[in-house]
């Protein structure tokens, strides 16, 4: 009997596929990237600690204002470009782009550009 698959359940695997040999260090932080069906999340962390130290998304009062004509993806360089000024005001300049086993287009490669525009290094 074929048995279909669950798109998300082969993401999980392929990031923690990817998590393996990626991981965040004081000095270069991982750079992680959620997407959802409406929405996208982008968190620096700290690996050794288990600490998030800057978090960003499209759920923020600030960034739903600026969304209102906004597609989706330009909605994710927003998010980029926010994670990058963030990442910046703490200090963190360069990090390690995880992208969450999602495939490196579309959304997520334009939160990857908004953010390399606005200065982080990855």
């Amino acid at each position: 009997m074929y048995k279909t698959s669950d798109r998300n359940a082969d993401r999980v695997i392929r990031h923690a596929r990817v998590r393996k040999r990626i991981s965040g260090t004081p000095e270069m932080p991982r750079l992680c990237v959620y997407r959802s069906l409406n929405n996208i999340y982008a968190q620096v962390i700290d690996d050794t600690k288990g600490m998030t130290l800057v978090a960003a998304s499209t759920l923020e009062k600030a960034v739903q204002e600026q969304l209102k004509d906004v597609d989706k993806k330009g909605a994710a360089k927003m998010v980029g470009k926010l994670i990058a000024e963030r990442a910046t005001e703490a200090g963190i300049k360069k990090v390690v782009f995880d992208r969450g086993g999602y495939v490196y287009t579309g959304r997520v490669a334009e939160l990857a550009t908004g953010a390399r525009e606005a200065g982080l290094d990855f």
